[in-house]
């Protein structure tokens, strides 16, 4: 195709948008709905994604120490975790230290364990090397003397894990069906637009034109729809996006767990949707017109 011929083939394009307002209108509106509940579905699962991954590479055993045990005894057990194959850092969190974290967590009401009503142990907080030696050192640990329990993010990551598969799973599911329904929808706009213009297409048939020459104008047309679609979207979800970001960041602070930088998550989504807007609208486009050559 040269370029010339491109450029007629464009001009058409947006005058025929221009011209079909309210069809392009209803079309426009259907890939904007899509997209947008497709880009808030991509958001939240690459988020589900990266919060996973945050766990499962938190790696770290919580050793809970007996309370009767001396000083000297946690000196001794500690030395017996560093020997633990896997074992990177061993850090000591106090009883006092663990109570102060959970009244900053769960609220001023537990500081009536404070003194001698406090419940909980004295911890060694161990990090490991590598998540794959999570469950051997604190299944090792769990056997040395003045333990009184292990934990560890392992059970807890495979269930996220478990619910992250569901959710995209699902994900791609509706995903797959709302752009079924927006290639359906602009398809048959496409559709209107074609029979409305059956005699102008039979005219130039007539003066020698190929399918192909028909078929581009129609082909961009959905490209353009599909492109336009795409603007509210990508703009929605930039801005709501960076509004939560810095909500949720905000309280997750103090944690390993992030979100996607917005500077480079939302550049990527922002392509994606414009792709995907255009994609639509073009096969919307070129189905509607190869039935319609194919009846003539």
């Amino acid at each position: 195709m040269s370029s010339l011929t491109l450029k007629r083939h464009l001009t058409e394009s947006l005058r025929n948008l221009k011209r079909n307002g309210w069809m392009t209108g209803a079309a426009i509106a259907a890939v904007t709905v899509t997209l947008l509940l497709v880009g808030v579905l991509l958001s939240i699962l690459l988020n589900v994604n990266k919060v996973a991954s945050d766990i499962e590479n938190d790696v770290e055993v919580r050793v809970f120490i007996e309370r009767k045990t001396t000083k000297d005894e946690q000196q001794e057990l500690k030395k017996e975790l560093a020997k633990v194959d896997g074992v990177k850092e061993i850090s000591f969190s106090s009883r006092k230290k663990e109570l102060k974290n959970v009244v900053g967590t769960y609220g001023k009401s537990f500081r009536l364990f404070s003194g001698d009503d406090n419940p909980l142990y004295d911890v060694y907080v161990v990090k490991t090397d590598s998540p794959k030696h999570t469950v051997k050192v604190a299944k090792q640990a769990e056997k040395f003397r003045h333990v009184y329990q292990t934990q560890y993010g392992g059970t807890w990551a495979k269930k996220l894990f478990k619910l992250v598969s569901g959710i995209r799973r699902w994900g791609v599911i509706i995903s797959v069906l709302l752009l079924f329904v927006a290639v359906f929808l602009i398809s048959n706009t496409i559709r209107l637009t074609i029979l409305s213009r059956s005699n102008e297409i039979s005219i130039m048939r007539l003066v020698g034109a190929t399918n192909s020459y028909i078929r581009w104008p129609f082909i961009l047309e959905g490209a353009w729809t599909g492109l336009f679609g795409s603007i509210i979207p990508i703009l929605v979800v930039d801005f709501s996006y960076g509004w939560m970001y810095r909500v949720i960041t905000a309280s997750l602070h103090s944690t390993t767990i992030s979100l996607l930088l917005p500077h480079t998550f939302l550049i990527e989504i922002d392509l994606l949707l414009a792709v995907i807007g255009i994609g639509i609208g073009a096969l919307g486009a070129a189905l509607s017109m190869g039935r319609f050559l194919k009846l003539k």
